[in-house]
């Protein structure tokens, strides 16, 4: 039946909720488009999408859940559509999240990317990672997997990820999962062995390792189980047979040097390999030396993920060079690790051959000044397509500023900016802003927090941003501007108060303050520094 309500008179009408309009499915895939390719706590997870990409996603992703969900309300014509709706809605859901964790695609040139179809949507993927965590055994395991045993099913991905799998529930699993080896493709086993004995853990990883020796992999993610060298030997049969792999997730991990080098020891190719994730892992140096040899012999990597690992300056220095070869990085996150200056002036050489990149996450690598003007001349004569650039914690002050900014001034697709937590004051936050004046209309984010800013440079960042026409979020917490220089801040985006992020942790006294009690010399040095510097150029050197 259609809803039915009141109008104005008292009379009923009803309503009809399906199909949606036209104008309500675009605007459902501007919103998807957005989700795929904005920050947000799936994005950060598994990694975003370009803007290009993601709208292709969004259309084939509502097309296939507008197919679904109308294929049920053909079915029961005289209903008022609320189930096609949530349907609709479930639908798209789902596929965002597999998209995500899918990564970018690569299209060859004059390919055509494969299209979504609504059967590859609903029976190609087994999922029993929703819900709440929970140990599964082997009656609860008989049940689970039921799908995985019907006759002609067509599954190519399965996850498991989110339960923790018990020695019966592995047995039950093993000749489960032999007899869908020759179609799997995808494979996800993050986090399912949660709670477990090690001697229980090493056994259920065998046991699922040999049952899918074999497979010709196109994704495996092992991440979040604690591994180590014993946990990455227990899953020798499986890695062993993987030659064609194009994703491998190996986070949380574990990872020590053994371990790294037992990675490098048992995958016997990585030519075809574009995702190799290794975050939050005990990696160190000499494990850094093992990754690098995968590196090395993976010519085809886009995103590479090796984010606090606690690698240092050898270490750092070997992955630099070996990602070199690495010509079609398009995402590189490296984050939190000790690479220092030396490792920060090798990573710039290595820059210098990724042309394609879109993403730099280098935030937190002990690079100072010189690392940090190394890394900003390379990127800002190559990468022409950067969107992110991330270079919080540092220790960069306004020595470095003039090579940061004509860098950001070269990169006019830049959506999102983070140089937070460094010492760039007045000085270098001004010419930063200079940058960022002219263009930059892709601009989201930018974070300047905790960088010794006062009045003069919250003021110039302030007017440099405020009409930019994506700005999302400006972040200058953390400094030291005066009341009255909040007060400006704040007047400045009067139309736009939400992007405004929060200034509860400001100190108007800075760090300095008994040198100006009044605050009146602060803004006229202030003044003084921004008018010296209100005709400073900051452009891209030509050849």
């Amino acid at each position: 039946m259609d809803a039915t309500t009141m109008n104005p008179e008292g009379q009923a009408f009803s309503i009809k909720l399906w199909p949606p309009s036209e104008s309500t499915r675009l605007l459902l895939v501007e919103r998807m488009a957005n989700n795929l390719s904005t920050p947000s706590i799936f994005t950060q997870k598994y990694g975003s999408l370009s803007t290009e990409e993601a709208g292709e996603n969004a259309k084939q992703i509502e097309e296939v859940a507008f197919s679904a969900a109308n294929q049920h309300y053909e079915k029961e014509p005289d209903g008022d559509g609320a189930f096609a709706v949530r349907r609709y809605a479930k639908e798209c859901s789902k596929l965002i999240l597999e998209i995500l964790k899918r990564g970018p695609i690569t299209k060859v040139d004059g390919e055509e990317p494969a299209s979504m179809t609504s059967s590859e949507a609903s029976e190609t993927v087994f999922d029993i990672s929703k819900g709440q965590r929970a140990f599964v055994e082997a009656e609860e395991a008989e049940e689970l997997l039921r799908p995985l045993k019907e006759p002609g099913n067509s599954y190519t991905k399965i996850s498991f990820s989110n339960r923790s799998f018990g020695l019966g529930a592995a047995r039950v699993a093993e000749p489960i999962l032999a007899s869908l080896k020759d179609q799997l493709k995808e494979v996800d086993l993050s986090d399912f062995i949660a709670g477990r004995s090690e001697e229980e853990a090493l056994e259920v990883m065998t046991i699922f390792s040999e049952a899918l020796e074999g497979c010709v992999l196109r994704s495996l993610d092992l991440s979040n189980n604690a591994l180590g060298e014993k946990g990455i030997r227990a899953f020798g049969a499986l890695l062993k047979s993987q030659g064609s792999l194009e994703e491998l997730y190996l986070m949380n991990d574990g990872i020590s040097e053994e371990a790294a080098r037992a990675v490098c020891e048992l995958i016997p190719s990585t030519e075809k390999l574009r995702v190799l994730q290794f975050h939050n892992n005990m990696t160190a140096d000499e494990g850094a030396l093992a990754i690098s040899e995968v590196v090395k012999q993976s010519p085809l990597l886009e995103d590479f993920r090796c984010s606090s690992t606690r690698i240092g300056s050898e270490g750092g220095v070997a992955l630099s060079e070996a990602l070199q070869t690495c010509t079609n990085l398009k995402k590189l996150d490296l984050r939190d690790n000790m690479f220092g200056v030396e490792a920060g002036v090798a990573l710039s050489k290595a820059l210098a051959k990724h042309g394609d990149l879109t993403e730099a996450y280098l935030s937190y690598l002990n690079l100072e000044d010189e690392g940090a003007v190394a890394i900003a001349n390379v990127l800002k004569e190559s990468a022409a397509s950067l969107e992110v650039l991330e270079m919080a914690g540092n220790d960069i002050t306004a020595e470095a500023a003039p090579a940061l900014a004509a860098c950001i001034a070269a990169k006019q697709l830049i959506t999102n900016l983070n140089l937070a937590e460094n010492e760039l004051r007045d000085e270098g936050a001004i010419q930063i802003s200079k940058a960022l004046e002219d263009g930059h209309a892709r601009l989201k984010e930018v974070d300047l927090s905790s960088n010794f800013m006062r009045r003069a440079g919250a003021r110039c960042l302030a007017r440099a941003l405020v009409h930019k026409p994506g700005l999302k979020w400006l972040n200058i917490n953390g400094n030291f501007i005066s009341d009255e220089g909040i007060d400006e801040v704040k007047s400045i985006f009067n139309e736009f108060p939400n992007v405004l992020g929060s200034l509860d942790e400001n100190d108007p006294e800075g760090e300095d303050h008994n040198d100006n009690e009044s605050g009146e010399g602060e803004d006229e040095e202030g003044d003084e520094l921004e008018s010296k510097l209100k005709n400073l150029e900051v452009h891209q050197e030509e050849d």
